[in-house]
């Protein structure tokens, strides 16, 4: 099993004619993703990579299944994309688009979870299921050689990081079985303790391994899911930017990632994430060793 996508989601790609979404057709494609469609408003008649170009999201739900949708719009343009793929029905939403207005993000998460709605990023490469489906941009030209089908499932503010971590487990043997580039951003549509339910009802995933950051909520969030859900499933994270402690105010890469008082410090987010049973790895190369000692595994 696997969680959001398998071999058998359809989806489409919201922008399709644009330059990085040609692109990333193509890998989906390459990698046996069922992609059925593409939007590019004016568009309409033309194909990339064999893939139909319709300028409506409806004009694709009304003649085939929808599962998914990969919105790749300019920042200007994104959140009526996104409204769009919700009012046509579409349940899973990945938005790769980065910098759309904080306000407008607030605005279309809060109307995706009134219509039932999943959305993942803004600012995020996408969900992979190793084997059965990428959505998205997630592994770009190397998703075979660091993403191979396994038991452990991967949560990542930062797209590259999701390689990483899925390539350090895939070398050790333990492999993926569903990794997800949940956004950098400091308004997300999914976070680590929103999506933990789904994975804990995943029997093929045995452990989790995060990447996380500096700022933000989300490591809080997931601890306290943790002590409240009664969660088995071992976590092991990485927490980048320790540097940062030292400098409140400074950004570390993503949008959402600002330490402006202690509780956004590396050090305060370690030491709530041990409290709450969760391995901290100091280099992501050690997440396999401490995941297979949580799993009562030796090398």
């Amino acid at each position: 099993m696997s969680i959001l996508v398998d071999e058998n989601t359809t989806f489409i790609i919201q922008g399709i004619t644009g330059r990085e979404a040609v692109t990333m057709a193509r890998e989906v494609l390459d990698y046996g993703s069922k992609l059925v469609g593409g939007v590019t408003p004016g568009r309409k008649g033309r194909d990339v990579h064999g893939v139909p170009v319709e300028d409506t999201v409806r004009a694709l739900t009304e003649r085939t299944r929808v599962d998914a949708s990969v919105v790749s719009v300019p920042p200007g343009f994104a959140a009526d994309a996104v409204l769009e793929a919700i009012d046509a029905g579409i349940k899973l939403v990945v938005v790769v688009t980065e910098r759309i207005p904080r306000k407008q993000v607030a605005q279309f998460v809060e109307y995706a979870k009134q219509q039932g709605t999943r959305i993942i990023g803004p600012n995020c490469l996408g969900v992979i299921s190793p084997g059965k489906s990428k959505v998205g941009g997630v592994g770009g030209a190397n998703t075979e050689r660091a993403f191979h089908p396994g038991r452990i499932g991967v949560m990542s503010r930062s797209g590259g990081m999701t390689v990483e971590i899925a390539n350090s487990l895939s070398a050790a043997g333990l492999g993926v079985s569903t990794a997800v580039s949940i956004g950098g951003d400091a308004i997300i549509g999914s976070t680590y303790a929103e999506l933990m339910p789904l994975f804990d009802a995943d029997p093929d995933t045995h452990g989790i391994a995060i990447y996380s950051e500096p700022g933000g909520r989300a490591e809080y969030e997931l601890a306290d899911y943790m002590a409240q859900s009664g969660s088995k499933l071992p976590i092991v994270a990485f927490m980048a930017g320790r540097f940062m402690d030292e400098m409140p105010g400074m950004r570390f890469g993503h949008a959402g990632t600002i330490v402006e008082g202690k509780a956004d410090t590396t050090a305060e987010k370690i030491a709530n994430l041990e409290a709450a049973g969760i391995s901290v790895a100091e280099r992501i190369e050690d997440i396999p060793r401490l995941l297979r000692e949580r799993l009562g595994e030796t090398d």
